[in-house]
């Protein structure tokens, strides 16, 4: 009799077994408010992009300090690299502003961070890139004097990483 019941006791507990729900939970998924802050922050990187074009005057392992503003730079077949030799002949407008709308080229001094590898910078080499606002940056002119200037990521993961690590700080 036995043997009989088996069958179908096996069939009740797998069929127990098959309908059972685990609920696991887990500390990776981020809150749904995290990912729409995340989100905003990179809409305000894009919103914020800008042209850098610009000399390079100082090198730090971090990045470059750049005077933007050389927007005759954003010339064929200058645009070809981000980075232009300094025997390249270039200016500044004294009388252009800084628009306020995505992309539109950077005046001022300002730090650029997460640069390509290649090629090698050298001082008052010039800079033709994309850069995504990531902060601000202190910068020594000269010892003793600080000036605090805004900070631009030429990769807009690095840009939206600096914003967030800067939220969390604040």
């Amino acid at each position: 009799m036995w043997i009989k019941l088996l069958p179908f006791f096996l069939l009740v507990v797998l069929s127990g077994c098959a309908t059972t729900k685990a609920i696991v939970h887990t500390d990776k998924a981020p809150p749904a408010s995290a990912s729409i802050h995340s989100e905003q922050v990179r809409t305000d990187c894009i919103n914020g992009r800008r042209l850098i074009c610009g000399k390079v005057l100082k090198s730090v392992p971090d990045g470059l300090v750049v005077e933007s503003g050389y927007t005759n730079l954003a010339r064929e077949p200058l645009t070809r690299s981000w980075l232009v030799p300094s025997t390249v002949t270039a200016s500044r407008n004294p009388v252009d502003l800084e628009l306020n709308e995505p992309g539109t080229p950077c005046i001022g001094l300002v730090f650029l961070t997460n640069i390509p590898r290649r090629p090698k910078v050298k001082i008052y080499d010039y800079v033709i890139i994309t850069g995504y606002p990531a902060g601000q940056y202190v910068y020594t002119p000269i010892p003793n004097v600080e000036k605090t200037i805004r900070k631009f990521s030429a990769s807009l993961d690095a840009a939206i990483k600096l914003n967030l690590q800067a939220k969390e700080n604040n």
